[in-house]
């Protein structure tokens, strides 16, 4: 989640579709280089441990004109975590 959130900070769109699931990636994605992210709130998490291919992170990323609140579902395949959606 922490790299998904610097890849949005730094504007690297490929880093996010490397990293989002292919059953739900699209196939571009365009950032908003105006929008300016000032901090990453980790809210909680479930699953997610080295026994477990399957988690949730929920987080709050704040910016200047507001804040993105949301619940991630991620899965683990071939030892790589990828996100999936949002609950």
């Amino acid at each position: 989640m922490r790299s998904r959130y610097s890849a949005f900070v730094v504007g690297e769109p490929d880093y996010l579709l490397a990293t989002w699931h292919p059953s739900t990636r699209p196939t571009r994605l365009e950032l908003d280089p105006a929008r300016k992210w000032t901090r990453l709130e980790i809210a909680g998490s479930t699953g997610g441990s080295l026994l477990e291919n399957e988690g949730t992170v929920e987080f709050r990323a704040h910016h200047r004109d507001g804040v993105q609140h949301e619940n991630s579902r991620f899965v683990r395949e071939g030892g790589r975590w990828y996100y999936v959606d949002a609950l």
